[in-house]
């Protein structure tokens, strides 16, 4: 196993098999990671914070016959150039479909987690047509009333201010991170300390610790007030599959309601005995959902 400490950091965790690339769109040079055929039929899978692509390690190291997944850092995340913007969602899914542009790539399967997913949605209410099915998992859906979003806003004071007015220094020079990821996760049993640290040590990079300040920032200055004044009124036109960790101590699986959801088909799959790191904790169960909504979509 390797070491994750500060230096270790520098270089992406070692997943056999891989195929890395470095593709500049929109301003950004993505660091991909694929495995699978290059041929297959394309998986995209958007990690969230404070995480990068190993997030989905166990698919790159064994991806699904016939399936190519690809798995961008996200702008100023892991090992992907900055952003030239302060991290608003919609940006940052216009920079993502530049990136699939560049790649070639026209129609695929999408997957997310946490901010991932906060963009994917995003991605498949502006672009339905580019994508054949949606796995969403631990994120609130973009529909979710005001009276929902009010019960549960103390679950964000709780860290996401930090972050945004003090998300450099915290996250460069306090072991925050790695306490808040531990305190995410219920089966500890599914996530070493290894693993934990290859995330939170990432994070001691200026560029990193930057990226984060401003997708809170933005959240709270921006994205926030513009969502107040107009709710999303676009419906979900593609199926959406959501896996979600009950024991989720960050987003309360009440925002995440198919009985609130504008969509045409949507699914919600409760998920006990697991916190917020859902890939981390179940990869089995995350696996066997996307295949499944690849081989139904096909």
């Amino acid at each position: 196993m390797a070491e994750f400490g500060s230096a270790a950091a520098s270089q992406p965790p070692a997943i056999p098999g891989v195929r890395r690339s470095f593709i500049s769109a929109r301003g950004v040079r993505f660091h991909v990671t694929e495995a699978g055929p290059e041929d297959g039929r394309p998986v995209v899978l958007l990690h969230g914070w404070p995480q990068h692509h190993y997030a989905y390690r166990d698919l790159l190291a064994n991806p699904p016959a016939g399936l190519r997944i690809i798995v961008p850092d996200l702008p100023g995340y892991g090992w992907s150039g900055p952003a030239p913007h302060r991290w608003a969602k919609d940006d940052v899914a216009s920079d993502l479909f530049a990136l699939l542009d560049e790649m070639g790539i026209e129609r695929a399967v999408l997957g997310g987690h946490d901010w991932g997913a906060f963009i994917g949605y995003r991605m498949i209410l502006r672009e339905p047509e580019r994508f054949s099915g949606y796995l969403a998992m631990n994120m609130a859906h973009p529909w979710v009333p005001k009276s929902v979003v009010i019960r549960n806003l103390w679950r964000f004071l709780t860290y996401q201010p930090l972050i945004a007015i003090a998300g450099k220094p915290v996250q460069q020079r306090t072991g925050f991170l790695e306490w808040a990821i531990n305190k995410s996760i219920s089966d500890h049993s599914a996530v070493s300390r290894e693993v934990v640290r290859s995330f939170s040590e990432r994070f001691r990079d200026p560029v990193c610790a930057q990226t984060a300040t401003d997708t809170y920032r933005t959240f709270w200055l921006k994205e926030i007030p513009q969502s107040a004044r107009n709710p999303e009124r676009r419906r979900g036109t593609i199926p959406i599959r959501v896996l979600f960790g009950m024991d989720d101590v960050a987003v309360h699986y009440s925002m995440a309601d198919p009985a609130t959801a504008k969509a045409d088909d949507y699914t919600f799959e409760a998920v006990s005995g697991c916190g917020h790191f859902i890939v981390d904790e179940r990869p089995d169960l995350v696996r066997a959902r996307l295949i499944e909504l690849a081989d139904s979509t096909e």
